[in-house]
C-alpha cells in the first residue's frame, strides 16, 4: 500500500499467536509494503506458520527471539528493522481494521504529522465492542495517571495502532527502555519532548476477548511510569 510515493512497513508483535496469526496476516498484508512479524518467546506454532506465509508473500519477513522481550521490546526491535518512509505497529488481536491502518497512513503522509495515533476517545471513534468495565476503569485510571506523570494531552495512549515517519523516531528508539505495555507512553513522550507533532485520530475498533494483556499486569506498568520519569528518560 502506498500513499503519495511513501513505503509503509508494518510491525506486529506476536506471541502465542497460533489460533489467529493466519487470520491477522490475511488482513494486513495488503496494508503495507513491507510486513515485520516479531516471535516474541512463542512456544507454539506461531513462527512454523508465519514461515509458511511468507513462502509466498514477498512483503512478509519474520524475527525470532526465543526469550520473552515484551510487547515494547518486540515492537522497538521491528521498528529498528522496518525499511519505509512510514513505520507503525499494530496489534496481533484484529481489534483494528487493516482500512483504519491505512487511513492512519494517509492523515500522517497527507497532512504532514510526525506521529500519528489510533484513538478509542478521540471524536470519530466508533467502538463497536467495548471492553468489560473494570479494564475500561482502569484504562481511565492510567490515562489519567500519564497526564499528571508526563504531561500528554491524548486521550488514549494504549491504542494498539500507532504510524510514525522514520525519521521522527531515529533519535528516540535508542533511549526507549521500556519492554511492556507502558513501552506506547514513553515513545510518545519522548517524540513530544522533541518537538514531534503527533495527531491523535479517533477510529472503529472492538475489543478481542483473546487479548494477552491483564489487569495484573498494572502496578508493574505504574511503577514503570514512574522510573522513566524520575530519570528523565
Amino acid at each position: 500500500m502506498r500513499s503519495e510515493g511513501a513505503r509503509f512497513s508494518l510491525v506486529i508483535p506476536a506471541y502465542n499467536e497460533e489460533e489467529r496469526i493466519g487470520e491477522v496476516l490475511r488482513a494486513y498484508l495488503a496494508a503495507a509494503d513491507e510486513v515485520i512479524v516479531v516471535a516474541n518467546g512463542c512456544t507454539d506454532a506461531t513462527v512454523e506458520i508465519v514461515e509458511e506465509f511468507s513462502k509466498r508473500c514477498r512483503n512478509l519477513s519474520l524475527l525470532v527471539f526465543r526469550e520473552r522481550l515484551g510487547k515494547g521490546g518486540a515492537v522497538v526491535e521491528g521498528l529498528r528493522r522496518a525499511s519505509g518512509e512510514v513505520v507503525g505497529f499494530v496489534d496481533s488481536d484484529l481489534s483494528v481494521p487493516p482500512e483504519e491502518l491505512r487511513r492512519l497512513v494517509g492523515v500522517l503522509v497527507e497532512e504532514g504529522w510526525d506521529c500519528v495515533i489510533g484513538s478509542r476517545r478521540a471524536p470519530g471513534a466508533v467502538v463497536q465492542i467495548r471492553q468489560p468495565l473494570l479494564r475500561r476503569l482502569s484504562s481511565r485510571g492510567f490515562n489519567a495517571l500519564v497526564r499528571l506523570l508526563f504531561g500528554l494531552k491524548f486521550r488514549d495512549t494504549q491504542c494498539g495502532a500507532k504510524v510514525f515517519k522514520r525519521e521522527a523516531l531515529e533519535d528516540v528508539l535508542p533511549s526507549i527502555t521500556s519492554r511492556g505495555y507502558e513501552f506506547d507512553v514513553e515513545l510518545l513522550w519522548k517524540l513530544s519532548r522533541r518537538g514531534c507533532r503527533i495527531r491523535e485520530v479517533g477510529i472503529r475498533w472492538r475489543h478481542s476477548g483473546k487479548s494477552k494483556f491483564r489487569l495484573l499486569y498494572g502496578p508493574e506498568m505504574v511503577l514503570s511510569l514512574l522510573r522513566i520519569r524520575l530519570l528523565g528518560g
